[in-house]
This record gives C-alpha cells, sequence and structure tokens, in this order.
C-alpha cells in the first residue's frame, strides 16, 4: 500500500480513539464474531490475530472467551489503547504482518479490509495466508460498498496440506 494512504489511515483512526472506543459495536457484529467463534473452537482453534484491531473490542472479546489474541492496527494510539485494556497489540501494516509462518489457527478482519486499494489485495491475502496455520480460519466482513469484489477477478484464500496463498 502506497505510503501516503497509509499515513493518512494512521492519523486519521489515531486522532478517532476516544471516539471509537465510547461506540457500541454494530448489533450484526455480535452474531457473526459468535457464529466465528463457534466455528474456531470446533476446531480447536487458540491462536488468534485481529488485523485493523482499532481499540480492540473484538480482541478483548476473543480473549474473554479464553483464546491467545494479538492485535494488530496501523494506529500508535490504537495500539497503546488495545494495550491499556490488557491485550497484546503490535503497531503494523496487514500488507507486511512481521510474525513467523503458521503463528495463528485465525485471523479475525473487520471492516478494515475495506481499506486496501483493489490491486493491492492479493498481497495483504498473500501476508495473511502466510502468518495463518495450515487448516486455519480467516474471517473477513465488510459493510462498505467498496469492499465488493472485482468483476472477473477471483482471490482463492486456502490453508491445507498441500497448497497455500
Amino acid at each position: 500500500m502506497k505510503p501516503e494512504l497509509l499515513d493518512d489511515l494512521r492519523v486519521a483512526y489515531g486522532a478517532k480513539v476516544t471516539e471509537r472506543a465510547d461506540k457500541a459495536i454494530s448489533p450484526w457484529k455480535v452474531p457473526v464474531r459468535a457464529g466465528f467463534l463457534q466455528r474456531l473452537l470446533q476446531l480447536g482453534g487458540t491462536r488468534l490475530l485481529e488485523i485493523g484491531a482499532g481499540t480492540g473490542v473484538h480482541g478483548a472479546f476473543f480473549a474473554e472467551q479464553g483464546l491467545q489474541v494479538v492485535c494488530t492496527d496501523l494506529s500508535p494510539q490504537m495500539v497503546e489503547h488495545c494495550r491499556s485494556n490488557g491485550l497484546t497489540a503490535h503497531k503494523m501494516d496487514f500488507s507486511a504482518l512481521d510474525f513467523p509462518p503458521n503463528s495463528f489457527d485465525a485471523v479475525f478482519a473487520m471492516n478494515c479490509l475495506l481499506h486496501v486499494p483493489r490491486a493491492d489485495l492479493p498481497a495483504v491475502l498473500a501476508s495473511v495466508a502466510r502468518v495463518l496455520a495450515v487448516g486455519g480460519l480467516f474471517f473477513w466482513a465488510s459493510t462498505e460498498a467498496t469492499a465488493k469484489p472485482v468483476p472477473g477477478q477471483k482471490i482463492v484464500m486456502s490453508r491445507s496440506v498441500s497448497s497455500a496463498c
């Protein structure tokens, strides 16, 4: 992703930590998040990476359910907010996730990948696939029209013993 875009996102979200921390999550996210958790637990997963974590509201939910959670965000202010709430958090761009391969049983991305330009999306998904364990789950949800797939473009993410993105 272009440095100018990353800087704009970092500044915009860093300026809204308090506002976003005080905002209740959208009601539609509650059952969706719970369904993802149920599926992850059925698979025996315990290690979760939340990318674009913001204030860490979802990371905190997963940690309360007994998962080992790591949050990442571009904004140092958002990362500090996550840490102040007891979460492990790192300032990191999700197009360059700085974790060893196969580090996580699941990657959770709620309303963050909508900021990725379409041309950069395959590289971001490859970064996610690299840190996702074989058989792991990737959750991506967005309500933004900009996150719709490009006609004719097929992006497949799988992580199995014989293949990976």
